[in-house]
């Protein structure tokens, strides 16, 4: 296990953990905390023990955002760094090979909200609340928007950068935010659960397609054919295909060798 102050990272039964682990200030994405957070990351990425990645946080809140105290009375370039860093990260929960799922409970917050469209999947428990208040300070989340548009579309992402106002979790389920909301005391067993059930899978397979989602999701119709058809056949043929095809043809479970 390693630690980072307001950070965690530990591998349990094949899951990689990475906690944030600031609760008396919410949790924020400090620049020290999104640099670690993408070092654990990319740790997780390259240890081929970790078969899916749980970000999640103590405390009552996920994220409370960026840490505004590292905003105010900084230069320019200061303020590129912080939000250099937060991109990197964000690129970073697409790039490793691994799903990785958020786990909210509390408030998501701008930043704290990215994280959570940025994510792969998110579970959140049913008291949980969203938004990107940004506005309301005069600094507009057009970092968190990039992933929050694309998570829940145009018209819904507007709403909630133009207003500041929060959503709760049945509504962030609805616009496609998260992908289930539960009860705050079931959200520790659904979540593992849940990563137990996409782990057993073969990791290649699962890189794989992780992959090619991002790869094909804004491309044209034509070109995302052309492109997964690609990958499909490349696919087809790995030894982990193979043996889930036969184990499926034979009736039998399959032997992954990944």
């Amino acid at each position: 296990m390693t630690s980072v102050p307001a950070l965690s990272a530990a591998v349990v039964d094949g899951v990689g953990v990475l906690t944030l682990d600031d609760s008396a200030r919410r949790n924020p994405l400090s620049l020290s905390t999104m640099r670690a957070a993408t070092r654990e990351l990319l740790a997780f990425g390259a240890d081929s023990d970790v078969r899916v990645i749980v970000i999640k946080a103590h405390g009552p809140a996920f994220s409370a955002g960026h840490d505004l105290s590292e905003i105010v009375d900084r230069t320019v370039d200061d303020e590129r760094e912080i939000f250099a860093a937060c991109t990197e990260l964000m690129a970073t929960v697409h790039a490793v090979r691994q799903p990785v799922i958020a786990q909210v409970q509390g408030m998501a917050l701008a930043a704290g909200c990215q994280l959570v469209a940025t994510c792969d999947l998110a579970i959140a428990a049913d008291n949980a609340r969203f938004s990107t208040p940004g506005v309301r300070i005069g600094l507009f989340c057009s970092t968190p928007m990039v992933a929050l548009s694309r998570a829940i579309g145009r018209k819904r992402a507007m709403s909630m950068l133009l207003t500041g106002d929060m959503i709760d979790a049945a509504t962030a389920v609805d616009w496609g935010l998260i992908n289930s909301a539960v009860p705050a005391e079931a959200l520790d067993d659904t979540v593992a659960e849940l990563a137990g059930r996409i782990g057993q899978f073969s990791g290649d397979t699962l890189a794989v397609g992780k992959r090619a989602f991002y790869d094909q999701i804004d491309r044209t119709e034509p070109d995302a054919y052309a492109a997964m058809t690609e990958v499909m056949a490349t696919n087809a043929v790995t030894c982990d295909a193979q043996e889930g095809i036969s184990a499926f043809l034979e009736k039998r479970t399959p032997r992954w060798q990944s």
